[in-house]
């Protein structure tokens, strides 16, 4: 029960209405922050490993995943989180300029040492590559 006897699916449900009617603008307007892009890029991290986004889950399964905090810290520390993130304001949210978290060694899962920032367009660039060459060594996968 919350405030006045409604049920938690009550809640729920008005809350999906809400962002319906509101076209989710609360919630984009939060995303487009630094903790807000923190958060929605730690939760789509945690989709993948955890097989919600079942579209590529072959990719991600039994992938390890750092705690929350430590993402924070780790990304909040980096400055070239803040530089990209500048970037991405400044191109009026453009997606590929989007700060995106690479993982250098695709095999392995999300671990401070195996991560590095890169914009959308670079870490989809990458990933084409890697696709097209997969047995080739990637001396480009240097750590930061």
């Amino acid at each position: 029960m919350i405030n006045g006897g409604e049920t938690v699916t009550d809640y729920l449900e008005y809350q999906r209405d809400r962002r319906r009617k509101t076209g989710n603008a609360a919630t984009r307007k939060y995303e487009r922050t630094k903790k807000g892009k923190l958060m929605r890029t730690y939760r789509n991290m945690q989709s993948r490993v955890t097989g919600i986004l079942t579209k590529k889950a072959h990719l991600y399964e039994g992938l390890s995943l750092l705690p929350r905090d430590e993402f924070y810290r780790w990304a909040l520390a980096s400055p070239e989180f803040h530089r990209l993130f500048d970037e991405w304001v400044a191109s009026g949210y453009r997606c590929g300029s989007s700060p995106s978290v690479d993982r250098i060694d695709p095999s392995r899962g999300y671990a401070l040492e195996n991560m590095q920032w890169l914009s959308h367009s670079e870490n989809s660039s990458r990933a084409s590559r890697q696709r097209r060459q997969p047995s080739k060594p990637r001396p480009d996968l240097g750590a930061e």
